[in-house]
């Protein structure tokens, strides 16, 4: 490789890399989408937007709150936070027949919308840091959910999310100290190390320019290391389960595969792992919704995995169990 090529490649640190969005659209579409939820919950289930104060102290997150019209008496629900994908994503529409789901089984849902989620205006946006405090913005929504709704009982919480969801679930489930009972991280990203060097320049600016990584893999490889959950499967305590699909093009099997494999071998008794062959969507596999409809565009490998996923839940967190009735 000439050296004039190599200088195009090469990604630097300059936080100015950032390309420019349009903020004002961003949150036009969210305020659309929030409309949405209004109409598609009224009468079937408790829709609200909440704010708190992130852990680290330093910016206030967004989340959606998501419950039963009628709510059980104290520790009543289970609950399920709930972490969207996108490396600047947002808690989307096409999830709403999920969420009812989720609630009608009896849980309370919350979905944060961490720094660097988009529709939020710039400071947000530019605020991303992805794998470092990004993870306390979505582990204080439970100190939000334990401090101000007593029909969520605090031990039986439970994680959820997809593809960068996923691997803040892994994240968070992989800590010493964490208060969820079980996780779900379907689609995860695993390893920061091997996705940057497999993606190219063009996706390693994402990462490299922000303001508390500051480099690339071979630049600072500690910080990739740290932020990569598949080198912490060790740590993991409590009940993790896994769906991964052979078609992705976005978080590619070959990086998904490891993680699979060392929980299979490290954390067999706590880790339940499916590899969905070419299932239709790839990617996307469980998601496949009418965004006109609201209505899940059913598959079979879909189908299984959320029954797989619903079951998982109840098992671990026995959402039908109501303690202000014993």
């Amino acid at each position: 490789m000439d050296e004039e090529r190599a200088r195009l490649l090469y990604v630097s640190n300059d936080t100015e890399d950032h390309p420019d969005r349009d903020y004002a659209r961003d949150m036009e579409g969210k305020a659309a989408t929030d409309e949405r939820y209004r109409e598609a919950s009224e009468g079937v289930l408790d829709f609200q937007k909440i704010t708190y104060r992130s852990r680290i102290g330093d910016m206030d997150i967004p989340a959606y709150l998501f419950q039963s019209l009628e709510k059980r008496g104290p520790r009543g629900h289970a609950a399920i936070v709930w972490v969207h994908g996108g490396v600047h994503g947002n808690w989307s529409i096409s999830m709403f027949p999920f969420i009812k789901e989720a609630v009608d089984r009896g849980y309370v849902v919350i979905t944060p919308e961490y720094r660097g989620s988009t529709g939020f205006g710039e400071e947000h946006h530019r605020a991303i840091d992805y794998g470092g405090y990004e993870i306390d913005d979505v582990v204080t929504a439970v100190d939000w959910m334990t401090g101000n709704l007593p029909h969520v009982d605090p031990e039986r919480i439970g994680i959820m999310g997809w593809s960068h969801g996923g691997f803040i679930t892994a994240h968070l489930v992989f800590r010493d100290q964490h208060p969820f009972k079980a996780g779900v991280a379907q689609v995860p990203v695993t390893n920061l190390v091997f996705r940057l060097a497999f993606k190219g320049p063009g996706y390693q600016r994402s990462y490299a320019t922000q303001e508390r990584i500051g480099g690339l893999p071979h630049e600072v490889p500690d910080i990739y290391i740290e932020r990569s959950p598949m080198y912490r499967v060790d740590h993991l305590q409590v009940p993790l389960l896994v769906h991964v699909a052979t078609n992705d093009r976005d978080v590619n099997f070959v990086e998904d595969e490891m993680m699979i494999n060392a929980l299979r071998a490290k954390k067999p008794g706590l880790s339940e792992t499916k590899v969905y062959v070419d299932p239709l969507g790839g990617h996307r596999f469980q998601r496949l919704v009418n965004r006109e409809t609201l209505e899940p565009e059913w598959t079979p490998a879909m189908r299984d995995s959320w029954n797989l996923v619903w079951a998982f839940f109840e098992w671990n967190l026995r959402p039908y169990e109501d303690p202000s009735q014993q």
